[in-house]
């Protein structure tokens, strides 16, 4: 994909000066209001206003609606980045473009010209991200993120009846208008993400792998590491309905809450171990007291249980991906295991626009369906509800749903 040369965007939101829209908006710690709100408007020549059809919540909003990145919030934030819609206006340096196109917004902002950009690394864009923040806290920035807090930009989100698109013609993916929904909606971030997830650990044909967390980025990396030609599957997780889906798509899964030492029991069954390891479940799964302790306390904000367990499940000379949510410091991380066993791990969000459009022609010609993630079909004006149920595991079931706007339904 040749990257499209665009300017830095904005990171302000310039309202309409009439007209209103929904929006999800963050109001506190497990606060998510349906707030009316000005639309928004072009900013940036690059720009597009996209009306919004279809939007989901990401496993990875939890941070933000548990309180894990209050600091970097404001009161009224736009939430969301995962849309799909119909462009509605263009600016004037949009070339790839037109009114009245369906397109999947990526979460990821890139301006395509820097170094990152370049060598399509656009998640590490250097130019749309202006958090201080962040760059004192990692040594560096990386891109913008949609509706994902001001040390990622400060970007509102789409989980609202428009959004302002920054540098449209590289943020969006021109979409077929006879394609499910869901389909399209399941490329905006997970599949893509679980994408990510295999090319960093360099899944391929008949490579033993594991996967910690059964959630649909986690699910969905197990069916692409098998598409990608993968001999065996483990799939690692606590909940038996989501470990039960796993073995349907033909994964061998390991309940973490029946084998207190996950790597012994996976070298047991497995005794080479894993060629191929990746990380899908966070922080949150924490299930060793020593971490759950330093979190209480304030001494860690991730916890390094997995990552332990898949350090020492992984054979010499194999490859781990970190694509679950980590963003600050554990303790107790087992260097030597990592060092003495000539393991390479890597981590990253996703470099979305990489990815496509060989992620959506995958789709559009049939070999892979990623609408199977949405097992519940909701009004886009019950977002707060479905906020609370997600977190709770309590989406009908079990994983992920697809939000309609009433804009969504009227096209039905």
């Amino acid at each position: 994909m040749t990257a499209v040369a665009r300017n830095v965007p904005s990171t302000s939101y310039k309202p309409h000066p009439t007209e209103r829209m929904k929006a999800a908006m963050w109001m506190g710690k497990r606060n998510i209001k349906l707030g009316n709100v000005p639309k928004p408007t072009l900013t940036d020549p690059a720009d597009a206003i996209v009306h919004i059809t279809h939007c989901t919540i990401c496993g990875s909003d939890l941070h933000i609606y548990e309180g894990e990145l209050d600091e970097a919030m404001s009161e009224g934030d736009i939430l969301g980045h995962e849309a799909i819609g119909i462009v509605e206006e263009i600016g004037d340096q949009v070339k790839n473009l037109k009114v009245g196109d369906r397109v999947i917004i990526l979460p990821i902002i890139a301006c395509g010209t820097c170094q990152y950009c370049q060598r399509q690394e656009y998640s590490l864009c250097d130019m749309t991200n202006p958090s201080k923040e962040m760059e004192a806290l990692y040594g560096h920035r990386i891109s913008g993120i949609f509706g994902y807090s001001h040390i990622t930009g400060g970007y509102a989100g789409d989980q609202a009846e428009y959004c302002r698109v920054p540098n449209a013609d590289l943020t969006c993916v021109k979409a077929p208008k006879d394609v499910d929904a869901k389909k399209l909606l399941g490329l905006a971030d997970v599949t893509t993400t679980a994408w990510h997830g295999c090319e960093l650990a360099e899944v391929g044909k008949g490579d033993i792998v594991g996967v910690w967390g059964c959630g649909p980025v986690g699910l969905s990396i197990q069916k692409l590491a098998k598409l990608r030609g993968a001999a065996k599957v483990y799939a690692v997780d606590k909940d038996p309905h989501r470990l039960k889906i796993a073995e349907e798509f033909g994964m061998i899964p390991i309940n973490a809450a029946e084998h207190q030492e996950v790597a012994d029991y996976i070298l047991s069954i497995q005794p080479n171990g894993l060629d191929r390891s990746i990380e899908a479940s966070g922080f949150r799964s924490t299930n060793k007291p020593d971490h759950e302790v330093m979190r209480a306390l304030g001494l860690e904000r991730d916890s390094g249980d997995t990552i332990t367990d898949i350090l020492k499940a992984t054979r010499k000379c194999g490859n781990i991906a970190l694509i679950g949510d980590f963003f600050c410091s554990t303790n107790d991380f087992p260097i030597g295991t990592l060092m003495e066993k000539s393991i390479t791990i890597r981590g990253g969000q996703l470099t979305a626009q990489k990815y496509h459009p060989f992620l959506l022609d995958l789709v559009t010609e049939g070999k892979y369906d990623p609408s199977w993630m949405f097992t519940y079909e909701d009004e886009f004006e019950n977002i707060s509800e479905d906020y609370e149920k997600f977190s709770e595991h309590r989406i009908p079931g079990g994983l992920k749903v697809c939000l309609v706007t009433e804009f969504g339904r009227s096209l039905k």
